[in-house]
C-alpha cells in the first residue's frame, strides 16, 4: 500500500548500498527519487503492471519482492520478478520462499501470463537455490551484466514456466 512507502524505501536503500552487485540501481540514484516515486510502485490497482509486495514481522517490513508485467502485445505473456530483499536479521524463516511464492501466485492469476523472469548475481548460490526450489530453472548468462564501481559482474538469467506442473512453488 501507498502509505509503506518510507518503510519500502528505508528497506530497499539499505539493500542497494549492503548489496550493491545484487541490484542494477544502486542507493544514489534511487535516494534521489521522491516518495511519490515510490508510493507509485505500491500501486495496488487490479491490472497494476508493477506490483510490489512486503512481508512483515508485526509492524516492521522484513521483506519485498516486486513483479512487473509486460504491456507491450508481443509481450503480454511475460512478466519479471525484481527487487527481492530479506535483510540479514529476518532470514532463515521462509520470507524469501513465502515472497517468491506470492509474485508466482500473481503472475498465475493475470490472463495470459505464461512465465516469469529473474536475474540473480553470479555466485549468489543462496538465492539462486531459493529461486530453484520454486521452480526457476537457469537459461544463460550475461557477463558484464552491471557495473558496481570498476568491477563488473555477471547475472545468471532464470524462468519459470508457468505452464509446468512441476514448476509450481513449493507449498502453492
Amino acid at each position: 500500500m501507498p502509505a509503506d512507502a518510507s518503510a519500502y524505501r528505508a528497506l530497499m536503500l539499505e539493500a542497494y548500498a549492503q548489496h550493491p552487485s545484487a541490484f542494477t540501481s544502486s542507493a544514489e540514484e534511487r535516494g534521489a527519487l521522491p516518495l511519490q516515486w515510490w508510493e507509485s510502485r505500491l500501486d495496488v490497482a487490479p491490472n497494476a503492471s508493477t506490483v510490489v509486495l512486503g512481508a512483515f514481522q508485526g509492524a516492521h517490513l522484513a521483506g519485498t519482492a516486486g513483479i512487473e508485467f509486460e504491456t507491450r502485445a508481443k509481450a503480454r505473456h511475460k512478466s519479471t520478478l525484481f527487487g527481492m530483499m530479506v535483510p540479514e536479521a529476518a532470514r532463515g524463516v521462509g520470507i524469501g520462499q513465502a515472497l517468491v511464492e506470492a509474485t508466482l501466485a500473481l503472475a498465475r492469476a493475470r490472463d495470459g501470463v505464461l512465465l516469469v523472469n529473474l536475474t540473480v548475481t553470479d555466485g549468489n548460490t543462496r538465492a539462486e537455490a531459493l529461486y530453484e526450489r520454486c521452480g526457476f530453472v537457469p537459461f544463460g548468462v550475461e557477463p558484464l551484466a552491471i557495473a558496481v564501481g570498476t568491477t563488473f559482474v555477471a547475472k545468471i538469467h532464470m524462468w519459470c514456466d508457468l505452464r509446468v506442473p512441476g514448476a509450481r512453488a513449493v507449498g502453492a
